[in-house]
C-alpha cells in the first residue's frame, strides 16, 4: 500500500485510509482536500494557484447548462509523416485518445454564456500537452468561419505547450491559418475573445491567443514563446521577478485584464453582451437572478431532502420502538408462561401423593 494511503493513529499503528483524498499544490506545496479543491474549480485555497482544467470541465464551468453543442467531433490527427520519437506519433495519438476520450486537443462548438450565444473553443492540455497540430488549427478556422456566417462572437480558451513537433512544418502552418481565420472574422464584423490559461506557450502564444479583440488571462498563468529558463540561459541574464506570468504581461500591456476563474463566466458574459449589442447590466442581473433561482432551488431540494431524512428517521424510530415493545411483550409472555409452569408443578406432585 502506498504511503499516502496510510495514516498514523494516536497509538502509533497504521490505519488504512481511502487513496486520493488529498492533492499537493504544484505551486506552494500545500496539501489540499480533494473534495474542497474540486469545489473551488481546481484553485489552491492557500496560494490561489490555478491548476489546468480538462476541456469538458472548462466547458461545464463556462457555458450555460445543456447549451453546448459540439461540432466537428470526428476530426482527428493522423501520422502522415510517420514521425518516430521514443514512441511513434501514431501510438501517442491512440494513447491520448484512450486517456482523454477526445479526438484531439481542441473541443469546439456553439453555446450560450448567461444566455448570450457564442462560438466556443477550448484546448485540452491533457491531450499531448494541448499541442497545436493540423486538427486544432482546422477546428479553430472552422469555428471562426461558422461564427462569421451566423454572426456569433468567438471565445477561445488557450492551454498549450505550443506547436505539435510530430507534424513538422504542418503544425507551424496552423499559426498562420488561425490568425488568418480571426482576421476574416474581424473583417466580417465579428468579435473574438481569447482567454490564456496556465500554461500558454510556444506557437499558440505567437498566434491566435494573442491576436483576438479581447485578450484576458487567469492569475499566475505562464504565458510566453520560449520558457524562462531557455531565455535566461540564452541571454545569460537574470530575468525580472514574475517574468512571463500574466501579472507581468498585464503591466507591460500584452493583456487587457486578469480574471479569476470564479469570475470568468461573469466577465465573459459582460464582454459578449458588449460584442452583441446587449445591455451588459441586464445580462449580469439576469445571470444573478438565475443564480439566485438555482440557489433557491438547491435550498428547497436540500430542505425536502432533510425533511425526507427526518421523516425516515422518525419512521425508523417508531419502527424501532415498536420492535422493542414487541420484544418486551414476548419476553413478558415468556416469563408468565414460565411462572404458570412453576405453579403447575406442585399441584401435579400433590395429586401424585
Amino acid at each position: 500500500m502506498a504511503a499516502n494511503d496510510m495514516a498514523w493513529t494516536r497509538f502509533g499503528k497504521k490505519k488504512d485510509m481511502p487513496g486520493g483524498l488529498w492533492i499537493k499544490c504544484e505551486s506552494c506545496g500545500a496539501m489540499l482536500f480533494r473534495k474542497e479543491f474540486e469545489q473551488r474549480n481546481r484553485v489552491c485555497q492557500t496560494c490561489n494557484y490555478h491548476f489546468t482544467l480538462p476541456a469538458r470541465e472548462r466547458i461545464a464551468l463556462t457555458a450555460d447548462e445543456g447549451s453546448f453543442e459540439e461540432m466537428w467531433i470526428k476530426l482527428g490527427a493522423e501520422d502522415v509523416l510517420e514521425f518516430n520519437d521514443r514512441i511513434p506519433y501514431g501510438e501517442k495519438l491512440i494513447a491520448s485518445r484512450q486517456k482523454t476520450g477526445e479526438s484531439d486537443a481542441m473541443v469546439t462548438g456553439k453555446a450560450t454564456i448567461k444566455g448570450v450565444p457564442c462560438a466556443l473553443g477550448v484546448m485540452n492540455f491533457q491531450f499531448m500537452g494541448g499541442s497545436m497540430g493540423m486538427v486544432v488549427g482546422t477546428k479553430i478556422a472552422l469555428l471562426c468561419e461558422m461564427a462569421a456566417e451566423q454572426g456569433l462572437p468567438v471565445v477561445l480558451f488557450a492551454c498549450s505547450g505550443g506547436a505539435r513537433m510530430h507534424e513538422g512544418a504542418v503544425s507551424l502552418m496552423q499559426m498562420a491559418k488561425t490568425c488568418g481565420a480571426l482576421q476574416r472574422l474581424h473583417k466580417s464584423g465579428g468579435v473574438s475573445i481569447s482567454v490564456m490559461t496556465h500554461p500558454t506557450t510556444g506557437g499558440v502564444t505567437a498566434s491566435f491567443s494573442s491576436v483576438c479583440d479581447f485578450v484576458i488571462a487567469e492569475p499566475g498563468a505562464l504565458i510566453g514563446f520560449a520558457g524562462p529558463r531557455v531565455i535566461a540561459t540564452t541571454i545569460k541574464k537574470e530575468l525580472p521577478k514574475g517574468f512571463q506570468r500574466s501579472e507581468f504581461l498585464l503591466e507591460k500591456g500584452q493583456l487587457d485584464r486578469i480574471v479569476h476563474r470564479s469570475n470568468m463566466r461573469n466577465e465573459l458574459a459582460r464582454l459578449l453582451a458588449y460584442a452583441t449589442g446587449l445591455d451588459p447590466v441586464a445580462v449580469y442581473k439576469a445571470g444573478q437572478e438565475k443564480a439566485g433561482e438555482d440557489r433557491a432551488g438547491e435550498e428547497r431540494a436540500g430542505e425536502a431532502k432533510a425533511g425526507d431524512k427526518k421523516g425516515a428517521a422518525v419512521a425508523s424510530a417508531v419502527a424501532s420502538a415498536a420492535e422493542v415493545a414487541t420484544k418486551a411483550d414476548k419476553k413478558s409472555d415468556a416469563k408468565a408462561k414460565k411462572a404458570d409452569k412453576k405453579k403447575a408443578k406442585p399441584k401435579a406432585k400433590a395429586k401424585k401423593g
